[in-house]
């Protein structure tokens, strides 16, 4: 096998080899997703286009020159060399090598297609799947935080002396009966609200009576005070008459 088609064989059997690595169970869509968005492969990406056309179109060069080696060995029906057996053999042997050359060089282009098309889906795909299970994740996570959060408020009832059923353990009676039960509660503790909102009410007004009576007796005392001061100034003011008057 000459140079140019050996490196077609090697690469026709790096794509089969791509191709079954795809299609691996045990690879987790995680690490693909990885894989298709690191570095090296956004390098290839970029510049692999122009190396694509290139491949491809020397697929089709060595293509057409395996036809044509096809068609220049099939003389064998039209020329006798039936009196030549080493030509024979060695037209046959070119052209088992011509037409291997053609089925490398067909699979090889096919599989290019393919793992071109192909490559774009298996990275929407395996990004489909990281995020299912990103989602999975997230809903399991919802999940749980959504049953504690029923725990706490269970215990929150319980506490207040409500009393929680447990799922499925009553029937449409008992329910029923809960269901009046918790609006005699619920009437019992508005009744219980009202009450309380009169008496701080009540409160309020006798707090603004005292309030009102503190000021009243402070402005009281005031003016006794007031008033004890002049019946002090004129108590001295007599004291002091009567003094001069006994001395004279």
């Amino acid at each position: 096998m000459s140079l140019q088609w050996t490196a077609v064989a090697t690469f026709l059997y790096a794509e089969v080899f791509a191709v079954l690595l795809l299609c691996v169970p045990f690879i987790s869509p995680k690490r693909w997703s990885k894989f298709f968005k690191s570095r090296l492969v956004t390098v290839i990406t970029t510049y692999g286009n122009t190396a694509f056309i290139v491949i491809i179109c020397i697929l089709v060069f060595l293509l057409v020159d395996a036809f044509r080696e096809i068609r220049k060995y099939s003389l064998t029906e039209k020329v006798d060399l039936s009196n030549n057996p080493v030509a024979v053999e060695h037209i046959h042997m070119k052209l088992f090598r011509a037409q291997r050359n053609e089925y490398i060089a067909g699979f090889a282009l096919l599989l290019s297609a393919f793992f071109k098309t192909l490559n774009p889906f298996t990275r929407v795909g395996t990004d489909m799947k990281a995020m299912h299970a990103a989602f999975e994740h997230t809903v399991q996570i919802s999940s749980a935080c959504a049953s504690q959060l029923i725990w706490l408020y269970e215990i929150k009832l319980r506490e207040a002396g409500v009393e929680v059923p447990e799922v499925g353990g009553k029937t449409k009676g008992g329910v029923e009966e809960d269901k009046k039960n918790l609006t005699e509660e619920v009437r019992k503790l508005k009744d219980e609200l009202d009450a309380t909102k009169k008496a701080l009410q009540k409160s309020d007004s006798d707090v603004k009576a005292m309030k009102k009576q503190a000021e009243n007796l402070t402005v009281e005392y005031d003016r006794l005070l007031e008033e004890h001061g002049r019946l002090q100034v004129r108590a001295h003011a007599m004291q002091d008459y009567f003094f001069i008057n006994l001395i004279c």
